[in-house]
């Protein structure tokens, strides 16, 4: 719990990550959030302001919408995938054999991996390659993927739903930038 306190909260914290994907998976910019959120495990997460599990919907420029959830507990492993719908085609990323649930079909046997347990177990080989290409970069090559502006974007994401938690209404991006 020492690390709770000065993580930031959930939004900060675990979030930041998937609002960074979902800004890169859309290609288009956040315009509004609403977040929500309870603490379902240990009391410390409310007294230091924060939750342990929550929803943002996140609305984009462009009129897409995107629903990321985060629970710091989950008893069956460390969970992370994507999925998405559209008009197009539904697809999913995450569902490998390490999937922490539990298929309550009893005529599908998936996932029959063991879980996964811890995030650094998970995203082993995208550590190592993000390690790779940040020597590069401390070379003088060019840097590829996300800019620092993307950051700055993903952070008033995350101030937004924050803001939106406490405030528990929907908050412009607009709006945060501003004050």
């Amino acid at each position: 719990m020492d690390y709770i306190r000065g993580s930031g909260g959930i939004f900060r914290d675990c979030a930041v990550h998937d609002f960074d994907i979902i800004n890169w998976i859309t290609g288009q910019r956040a315009v509004e959030v609403f977040a929500t959120g309870t603490v379902q495990g240990d009391p410390l997460f409310g007294e230091y302001d924060d939750v342990d599990t929550a929803a943002v919907i996140v609305k984009f420029d462009g009129g897409a919408l995107g629903v990321v959830s985060n629970a710091r507990y989950n008893a069956r492993g460390y969970d992370c995938r994507l999925e998405i719908h559209g008009f197009g085609d539904s697809v999913a990323a995450g569902w490998d054999q390490g999937v922490p649930v539990r298929n309550t079909d009893p005529h599908n046997t998936f996932p029959e991996g063991p879980a996964h347990h811890f995030f650094m177990d998970r995203f082993t080989d995208a550590f190592r390659t993000e390690l790779a290409a940040f020597v590069e970069v401390t070379k003088g090559n060019a840097i590829l993927g996300a800019t620092v502006a993307d950051a700055v974007e993903v952070a008033w994401i995350a101030e937004a739903a924050t803001q939106s938690l406490h405030r528990r209404v929907p908050v412009l991006i607009e709006e945060i930038k501003t004050r």
